[in-house]
This record gives C-alpha cells, sequence and structure tokens, in this order.
C-alpha cells in the first residue's frame, strides 16, 4: 500500500535490508563504548525503535539511514556511559569487562570507511582485546566514546561532534586526551602464538598446583581482578605480585568435574572453566616480554552469557 508522500513523488521509507543491514556494525560499536554484550544489544534495539517511531516520510527524509542510526546509537551509549558510572561504584567487587568468545564473527568484520591515519590507529583485534577494553574504561564518557568513533571507527570529527554534542575541535581534543592514555597503557603485544604457549603452561601448572612453574610464568608485578558481580564468590580487590597469585591459583582447588580449556577471549589466548560442561568462569590475559602481566576472571554469570547461549546476531 503506498501512502500520499510516495503517490506524489515524495521520499520513501528504506529497503528493509538497508536498516538490518547495519545491526551488525551498531552491535560492533556499542560493544567496544560499553564493554558489555547485553548493554550493547540493548542501544541497538532502542536506536531501531527510535527509527520506526519515526513517521515513514521522515525515514524516507533521511539521506543517510545508516548515519542516522550511529548517531542515535553513539548518543545513547553515551548516555548509558554516564548512567553507568553511578551503577559501577554500587557493584560488589571489581567490574571487568564482558568476555567474548572466538565464534563471535560480528567482532571481527572490516572497518567502514577510507585508509587509517597510520600513526593514531588501533587495529581491529586490538580494540577488543581485554587490556584495551580495560583502557577504555579510565576515559570519560565523552573521550571514550570520540576515540571509539575517531580512532576505532574513522568517523571524522565533524561526524563524531554531531553525536558527542561537541564541536570538531573539542572533539579532536577529547579523542587525542584518550590516545595519550592507551598509549601509556599499551604494552608491546606478544605474538599470539607465544602468548598460547604461556597460556598453557599456565593452564597445566595451576591444574597440577605447581607454585614455582606458575611463579616463573608471572611478571613480578602481575595483577589478578576477578569480577562475580556478587553472584558468585570472586575476589573483591585485585590480587597482585607473582607469588601471591601463584598460591592463590595453587591453593583453590579444583571441584570434580571441572575442566580448563585453551580458547580465544576478545581475539585473544585465554582459558575457560567449565563445571560439567557448564561454562563458570573465562580467563583473559595480558602477556609481556613472555610473562602474564594481567589476569582477568569473569565469573559473574551475567556476563557468560556469551559462552552460553551465543551472540551473532
Amino acid at each position: 500500500m503506498t501512502t500520499p508522500a510516495e503517490t506524489a513523488g515524495g521520499p520513501q521509507d528504506p529497503p528493509l535490508s538497508a536498516i538490518t543491514g547495519e545491526r551488525r556494525q551498531l552491535i560492533n560499536l556499542a560493544y567496544r563504548m560499553l564493554g558489555s554484550v547485553a548493554e550493547a544489544e540493548d542501544v541497538v534495539q532502542e536506536t531501531y525503535a527510535r527509527w520506526y517511531a519515526l513517521s515513514p516520510e521522515r525515514r524516507g527524509a533521511v539521506a543517510s539511514p545508516g548515519g542516522w542510526l550511529t548517531r542515535v546509537a553513539g548518543r545513547i551509549c553515551l548516555d548509558v556511559l554516564r548512567s553507568a558510572r553511578a551503577r559501577r561504584e554500587r557493584y560488589v567487587g571489581e567490574w571487568v569487562p564482558e568476555p567474548v568468545p572466538a565464534d563471535t564473527d560480528w567482532l571481527g568484520g572490516p572497518l567502514p570507511g577510507g585508509a587509517a591515519d597510520p600513526a593514531d590507529r588501533i587495529t581491529l583485534d586490538e580494540s577488543v582485546s581485554m587490556a584495551f577494553l580495560v583502557v577504555l574504561e579510565s576515559m570519560t564518557p565523552a573521550e571514550r566514546v570520540a576515540f571509539v568513533l575517531h580512532d576505532v571507527f574513522r568517523y571524522s570529527f565533524g561526524e563524531v561532534a554531531e553525536i558527542v554534542g561537541r564541536s570538531p575541535a573539542a572533539c579532536r581534543q577529547l579523542a587525542s586526551s584518550a590516545r595519550r592514555r592507551v598509549r601509556a597503557a599499551r604494552a608491546p603485544a606478544a605474538p599470539t602464538v607465544q602468548q598460547a604457549r604461556v597460556i598453557g603452561r599456565f593452564k597445566r601448572a595451576w591444574e597440577a598446583g605447581d607454585i614455582a612453574s606458575l611463579v616463573g610464568l608471572l611478571d613480578p608485578a602481575a595483577t589478578v581482578v576477578g569480577d562475580g558481580g556478587g553472584l558468585v564468590t570472586a575476589a573483591l580487590r585485585p590480587v597482585e605480585g607473582a607469588e601471591r597469585i601463584a598460591h592463590f591459583f595453587a591453593t583453590r582447588v579444583l571441584p570434580d568435574g571441572l575442566t580448563l580449556d585453551e580458547c580465544v577471549v576478545n581475539g585473544q589466548p585465554g582459558l575457560v572453566a567449565r563445571l560439567d560442561a557448564v561454562v563458570r568462569s573465562v580467563y583473559a590475559f595480558e602477556i609481556v616480554d613472555g610473562r602474564i602481566r594481567h589476569i582477568w576472571a569473569v565469573l559473574n554469570p551475567e556476563k557468560l552469557r556469551p559462552w552460553t547461549e551465543g551472540t551473532a546476531p
């Protein structure tokens, strides 16, 4: 059935495929902004709800539906980040970004737009690593949104300004400040094969309760951060130092039926613990100079949904 606007040669509602085809891009963007698959999915759902709340004539008048959806999603993410600060102050224990498994293919799609600025760009794999997401958590909401949009997804500062609600020059400063944080925290990336080798040794030493081997695999200033969200038992504060971490893992009694399996976590080698085939915890690592510098242990069952239910759109 045609609308009066269509009959009169007015704007037509864009094809459904042109709208739904943006979903993967929006999920990618929202996950990097929020560090949560669940929140990213909520953002995308709200974005589409706002699109379909427009009249057919208004939708048809939108020159770039993808650009409209991105602007709206970015603004929603900015609001979520602002409110998240208060929520995370009430969070029980440490908050760690939500890990995603290897089969989450929507995190590996090509970036839009033209060529990157070689001096500033971060590769797609790095932009979903746990270490990178943790650095993003240290940024202000505006810094994070500006940085992710410009440095990761290659939107111009003019486009970023429309989303953040500041001038292009101010957005450039936000991204520059965020970039300094990333550079200050960035460690030389170890080759994937080396990472997998170190994590394999860590797994075997943990299973054997071998404190000496664990100490040898850990950086002297290593840190373990656990996230149970108050729903399961987890260390409420980071565990620091190779000796303390080694004892922490070696003295933990692994229940019967629990298995530790090597896997891919946010694009990098990691571990997953299963009890009677059910995922109970996921471990992400940062390895520098052949030793483990950081371990992020996610035990909060609400954050393990991508590992138990799947997340691919």
